[in-house]
Parts: structure tokens; C-alpha cells; sequence
């Protein structure tokens, strides 16, 4: 069984695989990224990030299912915030919920909720810390991302902090989580407990912007902008005018603003990648790998500010294979990380724009 078969179809199959294989098999199948990076997270790590990462993408699929009105998507958020935080009422979670998700829904999803109540038994199998760290997590997603569904997206978001709120509770907080599942993880990394928590939010901000910026016009298809209008407004640009067809120097202008902004949130996973001990290789190839292959992507976007498709910018599978054996050359070298990043990132940056990334660190 592989990513490529799962579905509503396997959930017998799936439930009697042992632990690790079936929280594997459904990363396969929601998220490809992550079930190539959470397998370099040593032993002790790999199951709670594993779970939170499904956690997570429980949350998504709700707030993303076409079929369910406001309401229901409250309800069913504020039921799964529950089941998180207490383990009870999964089996009522996931029979209510399961018969409402529509084919748009993709086969591997209706399957995580079919199977929510191993989920959370393997949730509630950790330390105290480690479920309070993946509840709260749970908890700022499912309460903050709905404020932003009920707006009306077609001309952007209003200001570069509404972006920043919004890359906050569906990135931001998982960074927070990530930081406390590392310092539970080791005495050392707690050391620098403070300071990661502050950089895992920038850090998930700058993955988060990458993905709004590949996927602009992917989202302008369904009425959709996450994009700022003050930065657009600064170079002449109205997003309520944005479409597909758009061709505009001032459009382009704003993409590189946001590139540069997006590029200092790198900065910073950078600076936090190089607070775990050198000796912590896995933890830091799990950073790494995201962190590289966000860089290549903001520099394709870069040097394709006409691009009018994700698939013009997205990165390849040589490029993946190429961060991947760079990072895992230089994981132990912070000076070499260094010298890396910003060979590759120095094109991404705008001469006559800075942005000073505030702390949103929500403890």
C-alpha cells in the first residue's frame, strides 16, 4: 500500500499497520514535502511531529471542504479542539464529519478522518508537554484561521500585518510547536528556548509566504488573493484588478517587495536552524531541506516575475536532490550554512525596501 492508493477504501488495512507505517502511509498521501523531511527527525521526534503534522492537516481539511457552511466548520473546530486537548469524542468527530466531505476532498484526507480516533490514541500516548504543545497548536489554528475564510479574499488582504496574522495561524504556530517539541526533545536545545520560539514563527512565515507567492495565480483562478494591498499601494497596484491575465510593472514591483520580505523570514529560519547543536544532524536536515527549498523557489519566482502558472516556478526534482545533498554536506557547518544561503538568497533581496519582522510570538 503507498501513497498513490490511499482512501476511504484501505481504513482496515491502515488501522492494523503499526504505529510508525500508518502515521507514515497517511503523510504520504496529505503531504509529500513533510513525509520526505520528518523521517530525518531522530527516533524520539519522529512520532510527535508526525502526529501533529496529521493534527494539522485535520484542521485544513475542515476549513478547506466546500461542502460545509460556517457553522459547521466552527462546530467541528471547536469539537476537534476538544477531542486534541482530551482524547474523548474522536469516534463522534469523525462519524459526524467523515459523511459531509465532498470529492473534492482528496482520497487520502476522507481517509485521515475516518481514522481520527488512532490519531488521537497515538496523540495521547506522548508526555503531558508534548500533547499540550500539539493541542495549543491545534487550538490557534482551528480559532484563528476561520476569521480569515469568512473574508471577502478577491481584493487581498488588507495590510502586510493582516498577512502576518494570517501566516501565524496556519504556519507561525506550528513553528511555536515545532520549538517547544525540540526543547522537550533535549536539555541543550532548551538552552535557546526563548530565542527559537520568537525565530520558529518568522521561520513559518517564510515557508508560508513562498507558498502564497508560487501559488498566486492558482488562487486568482478561484477569487482568491492573500497578498497585501498597503505593499501594493506603496508601487501603484490595486489588487481588486488582479487576474490571471495580469501583465503590470507595478504588480511586479510589489511581488519583489513581498520576495524580499519573505526572504528575511528565511533569514531568520537560518539563524534558528543554527541554534540546534551541530551534532543534532537530523533536526537540522528537517529545517534545512524546507529552508532550501523555499530559497529556489523565491528565486525562481524572482527570475519569473511574469510567471502566470505555480508549474513556471515550481522547483524540480534535480533541485530537490541538489538541496538535499548540499545541506547534508554542510548540516554541521554554520559558517558553510551561512556562506550557502546567502549565495543563494543574495538575488531575492530589494535594494530600497527593508522589512524588520516583528515578533509574533503568541505565549
Amino acid at each position: 500500500m503507498t501513497e498513490a492508493n490511499v482512501s476511504i477504501n484501505d481504513q482496515k488495512n491502515l488501522l492494523s499497520l503499526p504505529e510508525q507505517d500508518f502515521q507514515s502511509i497517511l503523510l504520504e498521501g496529505v503531504s509529500r514535502t513533510f513525509a520526505l523531511t520528518i523521517p530525518q527527525l531522530p527516533e524520539g521526534l519522529y512520532s510527535p511531529v508526525a502526529n501533529a503534522y496529521l493534527l494539522c492537516r485535520i484542521v485544513d481539511t475542515i476549513e478547506d471542504e466546500v461542502s460545509l457552511s460556517v457553522n459547521q466548520k466552527k462546530y467541528f473546530c471547536d469539537l476537534f479542539i476538544d477531542v486534541t486537548r482530551t482524547g474523548q469524542h474522536a469516534e463522534k468527530f469523525s462519524q459526524e464529519l467523515a459523511p459531509l466531505l465532498s470529492n473534492q476532498t482528496l482520497p487520502a484526507e476522507h481517509s485521515l478522518i475516518a481514522v481520527t480516533p488512532r490519531v488521537i490514541e497515538i496523540t495521547h500516548s506522548f508526555d503531558r508537554e508534548q500533547i499540550d504543545a500539539l493541542a495549543d497548536c491545534v487550538t490557534t489554528m482551528a480559532q484563528g484561521m476561520p476569521k480569515f475564510q469568512a473574508l471577502d479574499l478577491h481584493a487581498g488582504l488588507k495590510t502586510l500585518a493582516d498577512l502576518d496574522d494570517y501566516c501565524y495561524y496556519v504556519a507561525g504556530c506550528v513553528g511555536e510547536m515545532l520549538a517547544r517539541l525540540f526543547c522537550h526533545y533535549s536539555p541543550e536545545i532548551n538552552q535557546h528556548r526563548e530565542q527559537l520560539l520568537e525565530l520558529s514563527v518568522s521561520f513559518g512565515q517564510g515557508l508560508q509566504m513562498t507558498n502564497i507567492l508560487k501559488d498566486i495565480w492558482d488562487d486568482a483562478k478561484r477569487g482568491v488573493c492573500w497578498l497585501p494591498q498597503d505593499i501594493f499601494t506603496e508601487t501603484g497596484f490595486d489588487l481588486a484588478t488582479l487576474t490571471p491575465e495580469t501583465d503590470d510593472k507595478n504588480f511586479r514591483k510589489g511581488l519583489e517587495h513581498l520576495i524580499s520580505i519573505a526572504q528575511q523570514h528565511l533569514d531568520n529560519a537560518l539563524t534558528y536552524t543554527k541554534l540546534i547543536p551541530s551534532h543534532e544532524t537530523g533536526i537540522r536536515n528537517f529545517c534545512l531541506w524546507a529552508l532550501g527549498m523555499a530559497v529556489l523557489t523565491l528565486r525562481k519566482i524572482h527570475e519569473n516575475l511574469d510567471f502566470n502558472d505555480s508549474s513556471q516556478v515550481k522547483i524540480t526534482r534535480k533541485s530537490v536532490k541538489a538541496t538535499i545533498f548540499a545541506t547534508n554536506l554542510t548540516v554541521r557547518s554554520n559558517l558553510m550554512l551561512t556562506l550557502l544561503f546567502n549565495f543563494f538568497s543574495r538575488p531575492l533581496k530589494t535594494p530600497d525596501w527593508h522589512y524588520q519582522p516583528a515578533s509574533q510570538a503568541k505565549q
